[in-house]
C-alpha cells in the first residue's frame, strides 16, 4: 500500500493548521499594536509620573502588559514560521531533540511546538 496519499493529506492538514494559527496570532498581534497605539495617543498628554494615579491601572503597567503581549505575539508567529519551513522540508512533526514523532494531539494545541512531551521543558 502507497503511504504517499495518506501522507500527502496530513501534510496539507498541518499547512492548513499552520495557516489558521498563523491568523489567529497574527489578528492578535494587529490588536495589541493597535492598543498600543491608542496607548501612545493617551501618553502623549500625560506625564510621565503616572503611578500614584487614583483613577486606576498606570499607563507604565499597561504599555508593560501590551508589550509583553506582543512580544509573545512576534515570538509565536517566528515559531509558526518555522514550523511552516519544517513541514516544507519534510522535517515537520519530528522532536527537535530525540528526533521522535510529536503526538498529534500536542500539534494540534500548539502547531508550533518542536518537542515532544518527553523532552518539553
Amino acid at each position: 500500500m502507497d503511504d504517499r496519499p495518506q501522507n500527502s493529506d496530513m501534510t496539507r492538514d498541518r499547512a492548513t493548521q499552520l495557516a489558521s494559527r498563523r491568523r489567529e496570532v497574527q489578528t492578535q498581534l494587529d490588536e495589541v499594536e493597535q492598543e498600543l497605539t491608542a496607548l501612545r495617543r493617551t501618553r502623549e498628554g500625560a506625564s510621565d509620573d503616572d503611578e500614584h494615579d487614583p483613577d486606576g491601572v498606570p499607563l507604565s503597567e499597561q504599555w508593560s502588559r501590551l508589550e509583553g503581549l506582543r512580544l509573545a505575539r512576534t515570538e509565536a508567529l517566528a515559531g509558526i514560521d518555522e514550523a511552516m519551513a519544517r513541514l516544507e522540508r519534510g522535517e515537520d512533526g519530528l522532536c527537535r531533540h530525540c528526533g521522535k514523532p510529536i503526538a498529534p494531539a500536542r500539534l494540534a494545541v500548539r502547531p508550533e511546538v518542536t518537542t515532544c512531551i518527553d523532552c518539553a521543558p
